[in-house]
């Protein structure tokens, strides 16, 4: 049997027939860039992630890229991030001038430890970068008064998280409504996938959203009119019209990864040198990845690929330890907890379409190695 990581082709079968007149529609239109489509997806994601604005752009990476150039780092300002995330995350804060300052994760959510955050504060600290890593949302009440008490923005990673809650004070909050802003992204793989790259920033400030829509537009908000140098981070119209033929199918997707999440943990339950994900009480986790903690991780991989099983490791380098950041100084056994997740952790299938005989596969096919 063959259980690859993810199977884009079975999603495009099962909804082909809402999303190919939709791009057709585009192509009869010949409007390819900041079409109709685009500012009717930016309406459809902010009402989902209870903001008052969203700004289409050209990636994921864009979508923490310019919210950090809004901040205005200098050489030397610092922006604290987790080592255990995608690379962009950290390279977006580089690249917009900064200094990432990493802090290390807790062991069971592998997301930011707020607690840590607060001993890493300095004076040069400008901004906070949490990461809702594989689906689940950093617990974010706890992370909020600590960034408010020195005035810094928090500028939410939900590029894995777009649709996750967490209940804070009896109250489920979207991923997207807490923070200053935040940056989603559209990449294939994601449980929102564009047929292509983009990504969508949401906020409810209003000034900064003004200011958003004018860096992804060369910095300026009139045509050949430009207030300060920006760049160019539209995202195409096809792609908008795929995404919005994809997000009536979204709420579904997300509560099917849920389904599949907890058949796993059931078929892994007493399997000692595997620990499944720990779902915090207060999130709905959305299961961009189902990310196990496993002994023997490389073998495993090996004889689960044998069996025609595919799986990733995200993340097999923590960014600390990342060359092109051996300047900062990090050594190994610096974030310990990040290191020993990435030397342990294991992705398995987990995509909507997933059959309950291939789930079956998986779990014996796992089971069996360590016997």
């Amino acid at each position: 049997m063959n259980v690859p990581l993810l199977d884009l082709v079975a999603q495009y079968r099962a909804i082909k027939d809402s999303v190919l007149p939709a791009v057709q529609a585009v192509v009869e239109s010949q409007q390819f860039v900041m079409g109709p489509a685009v500012a009717q997806l930016e309406r459809e994601i902010a009402r989902l992630a209870r903001a008052q604005h969203a700004i289409a752009c050209a990636s994921g990476t864009d979508a923490l890229l310019l919210p950090l150039k809004a901040v205005q780092l200098r050489p030397g300002d610092e922006v604290i991030t987790t080592p255990f995330t995608f690379f962009a995350t950290a390279g977006t804060i580089h690249n917009a001038g900064g200094t990432p300052v990493f802090v290390d994760i807790e062991p069971e959510t592998f997301n930011l430890d707020p607690t840590r955050v607060a001993a890493a504060i300095t004076p040069r600290t400008r901004a906070v970068v949490p990461v809702h890593l594989y689906g689940q949302m950093v617990a974010m009440e706890r992370l909020l008064p600590i960034a408010a008490a020195s005035g810094l923005p928090i500028i939410e990673d939900a590029a894995q998280a777009i649709g996750a809650r967490r209940r804070v004070d009896g109250q489920w909050r979207m991923a997207g409504e807490l923070g200053w802003v935040t940056g989603f992204s559209f990449f294939p793989s994601k449980n929102l996938g564009a047929w292509g790259d983009g990504g969508m920033m949401v906020t409810s400030d209003e000034r900064l959203a003004e200011r958003l829509r004018k860096l992804r537009l060369h910095g300026g908000a009139k045509q050949y009119h430009h207030d300060e140098v920006g760049t160019n981070s539209r995202l195409d119209t096809l792609q908008a019209a795929v995404l919005l033929a994809k997000l009536p199918y979204l709420a579904a997707w997300s509560a099917r990864r849920r389904e599949h999440a907890a058949y796993y943990t059931q078929g892994l339950a007493g399997l000692t040198p595997v620990m499944t994900p720990a779902v915090d009480s207060c999130n709905e986790h959305i299961f961009h990845q189902y990310t196990v903690r496993v002994e023997r991780r490389d073998a495993l991989q090996a004889h689960l690929k044998s069996k025609g099983i595919g799986t990733a490791i995200y993340y097999p380098v923590p960014l600390h330890l990342q060359n092109c950041f051996s300047e900062l100084g990090y050594k190994r056994g610096a974030l310990p907890e990040a290191e020993r997740a990435a030397a342990e952790v294991l992705s398995l299938p987990v995509y909507p379409e997933l059959s309950g005989e291939q789930l079956d596969y998986v779990i014996d096919a796992i089971r069996g190695f360590y016997r």
